[in-house]
């Protein structure tokens, strides 16, 4: 799925037995809140932001998927973030039609990725978290923020082991 979608931009900026720190561009997420802590019961808000791209907005205008579907807990709930492509500004782009889907600003920031194949539900996302926050402390990096799930892939229609996620932690540059 991936490979035919547009992905945020980055650079490389240190490479580490298992993990890169990668420093993103500046772009603007469509994201919306559900409850919980349960990734796997963020189908709703999936719907709601697919529903946005779809043409359901005041333009009725489709917008082009990307990937990944970027998933983190805030402490409130759970935000999903779809980045709009990169020739969209914030003004550029319609209105939301469905409550609850808000358009931002995302700041470039310095993340520390870590690559994994396979399922990405909350167990295993949360040993990988866990596994990046050891790797990156280790490596005498600070963590700045919640960890984030990236997904890739369509996880309804590719077979495990072909699935592309990623662990993103905020890192203090440096």
């Amino acid at each position: 799925m991936a490979g035919e979608y547009e992905e945020p931009k980055y650079e490389v900026i240190s490479t580490f037995p298992g993990f890169e720190v990668r420093r993103y561009a500046d772009s603007v997420q469509a994201r919306v809140r559900t409850e919980g802590k349960n990734w796997r019961g963020s189908t709703g808000g999936f719907r709601r932001i697919a529903g946005y791209i779809f043409g359901r907005n005041d333009r009725e205008q489709m917008i082009a998927m990307t990937a990944p579907v970027h998933m983190w807990n805030d402490g409130e709930g759970t935000i999903m973030a779809f980045t709009m492509p990169s020739e969209f500004s914030l003004e550029d782009l319609p209105s939301p039609d469905a409550k609850g889907v808000h358009l931002v600003n995302y700041s470039g920031c310095t993340l520390a990725a870590l690559p994994f194949s396979g399922l990405s539900g909350p167990r295993r996302s949360d040993r990988m978290k866990t596994k990046l926050s050891r790797m990156v402390l280790e490596n005498g990096l600070a963590p700045s923020g919640p960890a984030m799930l990236a997904v890739y892939d369509n996880p309804t229609s590719t077979l495990p082991f072909l699935r592309r996620n990623e662990i993103l932690l905020p890192v203090e540059d440096h």
